[in-house]
């Protein structure tokens, strides 16, 4: 088998990804504070809010002016060529009554009233 040069183990990938994720939620959250609380708006600015051009992150997020970019390089992926020859598949239709000697069946259903 082929492997990486460095690789973790599955506990580890799975503490990098909450570690990941709980950084994240955090950093979204104190974002979302100091987008309602001024005084943590302005402690992250350094003190005090500029008035007349607040152009950072919280701002942007509070009107709703987070932009996605596309990138200028072409993705290529390397294509795999997979072929599949078809195949006939048929059935024949096989009645569900079957004579079985006695006590070799399946076991009777209860009449319904």
């Amino acid at each position: 088998m082929l492997r990486a040069p460095f690789q973790f183990n599955r506990r580890t990938r799975e503490r990098i990804f909450t570690a990941t994720a709980v950084l994240s939620l955090a950093i979204w959250l104190t974002m979302a504070a100091a987008e309602i609380y001024s005084p943590i708006h302005a402690w992250l600015h350094g003190g005090t809010i500029p008035e007349d051009d607040d152009d950072c992150a919280i701002v942007a997020i509070a009107h709703g002016k987070v932009e996605t970019v596309t990138p200028a390089a072409d993705v290529s992926v390397p294509t795999t060529w997979i072929e599949a020859a078809p195949q006939i598949e048929f059935s024949v239709f096989d009645s569900a009554v079957a004579f079985l000697p006695d006590g070799r069946g399946p076991p009777a259903l209860p009449a319904v009233s």
